[in-house]
């Protein structure tokens, strides 16, 4: 286009086209669009079959579906058909129009909009809409929506919107002011924008939020990253596969504050991010049933063995209920199987974190035309683990943690499920993790199944330290007698049908991405900062000036023997310097005299 600038490129996703400058001003990751299209692929599933269009009368027709009694709608390709100048059908129901404003539609708010690529999407390829607003705190990514919401033709639909994200969500928080939909998508933590989300959006309607600091949950530095989520401690790094329950707990947290509850429709760990979709509802009865929804975990450091706790409880009684407080604990101080203690972590979202029967229509939606989105390959096999997932309120068991026995031969996850399955429990993989199962086995069973493989690959056990778990474990005998026989419903339907069920690298030094600078200023690009601190030991003797720049590490220790003549290799001499001169020492009789019965600083003279 004639009015791009110097650096300004255009992109193209879905049926939206955005000017973006080449300088790190305003944020895009391309990597992102399998999320902006199941964000747009969510919206039109839950507002036109189950919320917007059988509150107002319209008709959805979906291709190689029934047709249902009120259809408008085509998903194949987000247009209508048999449209007329008058809005309605030719029966006389009424009409929703992709890319024109509707009365009686949606209000759409994108928080944290960046470019505004995602509030463009929703405004020209979903119908039923009343506005959007793309707000963003940066002044130069308004003047870039601007600009883009002016190249694609939707200014009578997206209202670009300088202000705070909270504050925005504040004021709207009254009844006829609520929005609809509420996206946030912040770089990083999303803890401070959950208290006005869950008071500024519409009665049954959803918020999808999304969180991409999953990396560093489980560090030794994440305590303040998980403080801001209401969490108080995280038992240990595998168990950052459980963010989605952790920022779960922290919606319905919120939520209750305001006699307001949460019910998720979709759950998704992908890449280096989270995403949840939450319906909000107001009910002071089942606000009450929410201690019952969230627990404590009980995490032995030893075999990763875990036990929930919750918080309270609830029991019906005909057509009442009654909520009381738990009972427990449900472990003792050290644990059985292992002999080591338990660490305490929550709380989390104790129930099913999907909603099986959304999930199912959105997968419909993808199966009958599969060319819509980019990457409907990757939606299709991410959905169709989510249903494949086991339902009941169970975390997940990390590969490398059930190996702790130190087993020489490798034990397959295909026969480890088997052998679950004979055991009459229920077992599933994990769409978050390759190397996770999530079952209902308690863990007692998982250890007798692992005692079982190891008497047919035993390991070293005069190697085992007496204290070391595998030693505790393995010293017992099992009680169940393990099969390890392959069963044919061990290997999941997604697998079988060799769907695209994790990411595949899509390009070089794909990640998160550097965060957008306020004052324009361009970060140094990740190659050109991996060429910087590659082949340091190989180039040493080449030019030593460059390893002056790298003190060791006995340096920021303050231990170094060579002082300020530091650097990355100790092999290099340190430069020689001119011998100091000694010190003029003033003449003896001007020299003061210490007695030596005096303390330090008296009896001068």
């Amino acid at each position: 286009p004639s009015e791009l600038k110097n650096g300004e490129a255009v992109i193209i996703e879905g049926k939206a086209k955005i000017i973006f400058p080449n300088k790190n001003e305003v944020f895009y990751n391309p990597v992102q669009e399998f999320n902006r299209d199941l964000t747009k692929l969510c919206g039109v599933v839950f507002i036109f079959f189950n919320v917007y269009l059988p509150l107002i009368g319209f008709k959805v027709s979906v291709p190689g579906e029934d047709e249902k009694k009120r259809v408008v709608v085509n998903l194949t390709d987000c247009e209508t058909g048999n449209s007329t100048d008058s809005g309605e059908t030719s029966g006389g129901k009424k009409l929703a129009v992709v890319g024109e404003q509707c009365q009686e539609g949606i209000r759409i708010l994108e928080g944290l909009a960046a470019s505004g690529l995602r509030s463009i999407r929703f405004a020209k390829e979903v119908p039923g809409i009343h506005s959007i607003v793309a707000n963003d705190f940066s002044a130069k990514a308004v003047e870039l929506m601007k600009r883009n919401v002016e190249l694609n033709a939707v200014q009578h639909l997206v209202t670009p919107s300088l202000a705070d994200a909270s504050l925005l969500m504040y004021e709207r928080k009254r009844m006829r002011e609520r929005f609809d939909i509420i996206d946030l998508d912040p770089y990083g933590s999303p803890s401070m924008f959950i208290d006005g989300a869950v008071q500024a959006v519409s009665e049954g309607v959803w918020i999808a939020i999304q969180e991409s600091e999953i990396c560093n949950m489980g560090c030794p530095g994440s305590k303040l990253i998980l403080f801001l989520r209401g969490v108080f401690y995280c038992m240990s790094q595998s168990f950052q596969f459980e963010a989605l329950r952790i920022i779960l707990h922290n919606l319905e947290q919120r939520a209750n504050c305001y006699q307001r509850y949460i019910v998720p429709l979709l759950s998704i760990s992908a890449d280096f991010y989270i995403r949840v979709f939450v319906r909000v509802f107001t009910g002071q009865a089942k606000v009450k049933a929410s201690a019952s929804k969230q627990a404590m975990v009980y995490n032995c450091v030893g075999c990763g063995a875990y036990h929930l706790q919750r918080l309270g409880k609830m029991t019906s009684h005909g057509n009442y209920f009654k909520y009381s407080a738990a009972s427990g604990p449900p472990v003792g101080m050290k644990c059985e199987h292992c002999q080591q203690r338990h660490q305490l972590g929550g709380p989390v979202w104790a129930e099913p974190i999907h909603n099986l029967d959304f999930v199912h229509k959105v997968l419909s939606a993808v199966e009958n035309n599969p060319k819509r989105f980019n990457t409907s390959s990757r939606i299709l096999g991410m959905l169709s683990m989510v249903t494949e997932e086991l339902d009941a309120p169970s975390l997940m068991y990390v590969s490398y943690k059930i190996s702790v026995i130190h087993m020489h031969t490798y034990n397959p996850l295909k026969m480890r499920r088997s052998a679950i399955l004979h055991a009459g429990y229920q077992v599933s993989l994990s769409h978050a993790c390759k190397n996770t199962i999530k079952t209902d086995a308690p863990p007692a069973i998982i250890w007798d199944i692992m005692r079982c493989w190891e008497k047919k690959n035993p390991v070293k056990r005069e190697k085992l330290s007496e204290t070391s778990p595998a030693f505790h474990i393995l010293g017992k005998e099992p009680v169940l007698q393990a099969c390890f026989n392959i069963r044919q419903d061990a290997n999941p339907k997604s697998r079988k049908r060799h769907l695209r069920r994790f990411q595949e690298n899509p390009e070089a030094n794909w990640g998160p991405k550097a965060k957008a600078k306020a004052g324009g200023g361009i970060s140094l690009a990740l190659e050109d900062k991996r060429k910087q601190h590659q082949n340091k030991r190989k180039n040493r003797s080449d030019d030593t000036n460059n390893l002056k720049g790298f003190p060791c590490k006995k340096f920021k220790e303050g231990s170094c023997s060579l002082g300020e003549d530091c650097r990355y290799s100790h092999q290099l001499e340190p430069e020689e310097k001119p011998p100091a001169e000694p010190e003029e020492k003033p003449p003896a009789e001007l020299q003061p005299r210490v007695s030596s019965g005096c303390m330090l600083g008296k009896g001068l003279g």
